[in-house]
């Protein structure tokens, strides 16, 4: 699959306080500060931890 899909998520609320399996899904995006950006491939995987911390992101489809 040469034409894999991404999606450009940025943080913009802290972690702070959030749950601890929050916390994982965050840093599993590969976010670690805030207003950070990342692409992410758009695989189901990813699109459940983004679905779980939609509260703290922004996510733009690329």
């Amino acid at each position: 699959m040469s034409d894999n899909k991404t999606v450009k998520v940025t943080l913009v609320k802290s972690t702070i306080g959030r749950l601890p399996a929050h916390k994982a899904c965050v840093s599993g995006l590969g976010l670690r500060k805030m207003h950070q950006t990342v692409s992410v491939i758009d695989t189901p995987e990813n699109r459940g931890m983004i679905n779980k911390v939609s509260y703290l992101l922004k996510v733009e489809e690329a």
